[in-house]
């Protein structure tokens, strides 16, 4: 039986409009204690507007030998992607 504490992987969004980024992890006894050990680690220096904590067991990922199944079918819907548009300069993160 393992002594030490859940591993939480913490996630931060740095202004408004813009998505949250992985930080890093951090080992707490709950959510809660997560969350403060988070911001106490990760956000020193106001870096961020929002933090996520998410249980480290609790994310399914892909395996990289799936990325040619996963992802190539996007390749053929150009139409996700406004690569072919003109953007206004005034259109911030996009």
């Amino acid at each position: 039986m393992s002594k030490e504490w859940p591993l939480y992987e913490v996630f931060i969004r740095s202004k408004n409009g813009l998505s949250h980024r992985h930080a890093g992890s951090v080992h707490a006894a709950d959510p809660e204690m997560a969350l403060e050990a988070a911001r106490d680690v990760y956000t020193r220096r106001q870096e961020g507007v929002s933090l996520w904590v998410v249980p480290s067991t609790e994310i399914i990922a892909s395996d990289p030998g799936d990325q040619e199944m996963l992802f190539k079918p996007a390749k053929d819907k150009i139409y996700r992607h406004p690569t072919f548009y003109n953007i206004p300069k005034e259109v911030k993160h996009l």
